[in-house]
């Protein structure tokens, strides 16, 4: 036990450096937004969102620091904090957390009842979101109100309970500091996924013992629909497993199957019948057998969906939003638990194999793919400048952790392990994921959050390289490049104090310098520096103001945190990308070209100016459809046909994404034919 209070306490000594270390005097908000980036990391919540508000409304008051909205926006998800900043950890009663859970709930009551109109007009965030409340509100939309209470203490009781309101049903989660230890500190744990039948209103789930006694023991069974939907409305993309669950949650929620959506709503006692059924692994059971020797389960612990995601998501969305009595739906079900120690092996082979008639790839199942080992091997072999240090790549969540603690166990191995791999330069494949789409153009995808991100990335990169893609070490410096970019960005963006949508100014400001630049700046000099200038930090601070504007007037009407992840915010972002200052930052005087994931480093070109980069990043604002209007209109004229062939080029890049940028010839020439198309076209 004392070995257990004392990993807790390192956790929160570790914790509270890190809030500290910044300088910043609001240590509760910056607790709670490191919090809440290592949450959505871990999958525990999606895009959750920092948003520190308090006030009154009538005689009462209300407070939150943060929210989640599902993309149906029909659950909700409050953040309340309480920060003592104390060490060790004292204790805090959970009747204490209730009444800071009761003034997080109060914001959608009040938002209900027309906060927005008090709340004033300088804080747009919060009235942005009080005034959505509001309009879901009015439509009934919000089915699920969950309150998740993040403190820094340790918590005394295990339960909050606050009342359902207005057919809005009420969940409490508690976060004290050793369940952030648990899962932040060591991974998250299937075991904090319980199904208790019970305690969710159930009956037993009978099932039939398949009589198998070996590595595991298997189960049959017809699970109501209700019950699946009750604990993905609980756990959501948590119930899928780790690695497959970005891929299975994006098309369970996104797009219900027309057959099943069909099924539930036409022929619900059919859908037994009709449906494959889904696979199941837990850690454990808790299993009553009668007399007669038959057999129930009244609780699934570490329940993990391998195969069936979708049938759980759609009955999920069918019942929350299309309204669907599922009361007679049954669903078969094979549920396993695994007896050996190797839980993590076995999930991941019955994963390959319940999948395997789907177009998932068993790299999807696992981080052994093959460029993740790849990137794993060059973070461990690229030594920086001097010798002395490197990147670390987390391809397997908690590798990190594991590796420190393995270095602990002798004082001069945990000296050099921390000199040689600093927390700073730890990332994961998430990051990987939001650092190298920002770059190549998909702000509006890196703000779905990391899990959904991520699976949009794995699946462009098996697109564009269906044979699989190695990446070398020029590759991996460009990487590492943009990572010291994009957190020097972060810290720029934290220090003027922006209320909220950081995430999202960091990801458009970046993707637009990767824009303007045509993706090229001198990625070496960063690598060598591991540091960026103070004329590109200052550019990112007038940019980081122009986003925060930019993304503001564009949003219009609608909140910007969702309008952030519409392809049409970056169209509009591309249209209203800032002047590169003259003279360039030093990281742009001299260019390397771009280098897509799914391609090589490039070796560098000649340097080029501002105004190359300008003419550059106007040649891309025109769409591959134009230019090949362009190109065929010079094709009919004798004085422009050469200059039509550079314009049916750029159509093609354009096209393709522009995963290749124009060269300072090619924009110059294709802009000329452009310009002297639409003279004749106006004429």
């Amino acid at each position: 036990m004392a070995g257990i209070e004392d990993s807790v306490d390192r956790f929160a000594r570790g914790l509270a450096a890190e809030v500290t270390e910044g300088g910043s005097p609001y240590e509760s908000e910056e607790f709670t937004r490191l919090v809440l980036e290592r949450l959505a990391d871990e999958a525990v919540f999606e895009n959750p969102i920092l948003l520190m508000q308090e006030g009154s409304f009538g005689k009462g008051r209300y407070g939150i620091s943060g929210y989640a909205i599902s993309d149906d926006e029909d659950r909700l998800t409050l953040f309340a904090t309480r920060y003592v900043g104390v060490l060790p950890p004292p204790p805090v009663s959970a009747g204490d957390l209730k009444q800071v859970a009761e003034l997080a709930a109060r914001f959608l009551w009040y938002s209900a009842q027309g906060l927005h109109e008090k709340i004033e007009p300088a804080n747009t965030d919060a009235s942005d979101l009080a005034r959505r409340l509001f309009d879901l509100s009015a439509t009934a939309r919000i089915s699920h109100l969950k309150v998740a209470v993040l403190t820094d203490c340790k918590v005394e009781g295990k339960s909050v309970v606050l009342a359902d309101r207005d057919g809005t049903r009420v969940d409490v989660e508690l976060f004290g500091i050793e369940r952030l230890h648990r899962i932040l500190g060591q991974g998250v744990s299937r075991e904090d996924i319980v199904v208790d039948l019970a305690e969710m209103g159930f009956a037993p789930l009978a099932c039939l013992d398949c009589g198998y006694e070996g590595d595991y023991r298997a189960y049959l069974a017809a699970v109501p629909g209700a019950v699946l939907a009750a604990a993905y409305n609980r756990y959501g993309t948590r119930l899928l497993e780790l690695n497959v669950r970005a891929f299975l949650g994006l098309r369970g929620r996104k797009s219900v199957n027309a057959g099943l959506r069909t099924t539930l709503r036409d022929e619900p006692q059919h859908f037994l019948a009709y449906n494959n059924g889904i696979v199941a692994t837990v850690d454990g059971l808790e299993l009553h057998r009668a007399g007669d020797g038959s057999v129930s389960v009244s609780r699934l612990i570490g329940l993990q969906i391998v195969n069936g995601g979708q049938t759980t998501a759609s009955i999920h969305r069918a019942v929350t939003v299309d309204r669907v009595d599922v009361a007679n739906v049954r669903v078969p079900a094979k549920i396993i638990v695994v007896q050996n120690d190797d839980l993590s092996r076995m999930v991941a082979a019955i994963s390959r194999s319940a999948n395997s008639q789907n177009t998932v790839q068993p790299a999807d199942f696992s981080a052994n793919d093959p460029f993740h080992v790849a990137v794993e091997a060059l973070a461990a072999n690229a030594w920086l400048p001097g010798e002395s240090s490197r990147w670390f790549y987390e391809r397997a969540r908690g590798s990190y952790g594991a590796a420190e603690a393995k270095a602990a166990l002798r004082a001069n191995d945990r000296q050099r392990f921390k000199r040689e791999t600093p927390k700073e330069r730890r990332f994961s494949k998430t990051d990987l994921a939001k650092f190298l789409n920002t770059w190549e153009g998909y702000p509006h995808q890196v703000s779905f959050g990391g899990q959904k991100n991520f699976q949009f990335f794995m699946q462009r990169l098996k697109e564009r390289h269906p044979d699989g893609f190695v990446p070398d070490e020029p590759w991996f410096h460009r990487l590492v490049a943009i990572a010291v970019m994009h957190r020097a960005l972060t810290k720029v963006v934290r220090g003027i104090g922006f209320p909220a949508y950081q995430a999202n100014i960091v990801t458009y400001v970046l993707a637009w310098l990767g824009w303007a630049t045509g993706g090229r700046i001198d990625f070496e000099l960063v690598w060598r520096s591991q540091a960026i200038s103070e004329d590109l930090a200052t550019l990112f601070e007038k940019w980081a103001r122009a986003a925060d504007q930019t993304l503001r007037s564009s949003a219009e009407s609608r909140m910007p945190t969702e309008w952030a992840k519409k392809e049409a915010c970056w169209d509009a972002f591309k249209l209203a990308v800032p002047p590169l200052p003259d003279p360039l930052p030093p990281e742009l005087a001299q260019q390397c070209g771009a280098a897509a994931p799914s391609s090589g480093a490039r070796s560098a070109g000649p340097a080029l100016s501002g105004d190359d980069l300008m003419m550059i990043g106007k040649a891309r604002e025109i769409a591959a459809e134009e230019w090949l209007q362009i190109a065929n209109w010079g094709k009919r004229n004798r004085n422009t046909y050469k200059l039509a062939g550079i314009a049916l080029t750029l159509a093609e890049y354009a096209a393709d994404g522009w995963s290749r940028s124009p060269s300072v010839k090619q924009a110059k020439w294709g802009l000329e034919l452009a310009r002297m198309h639409g003279e004749s076209t106006a004429e």
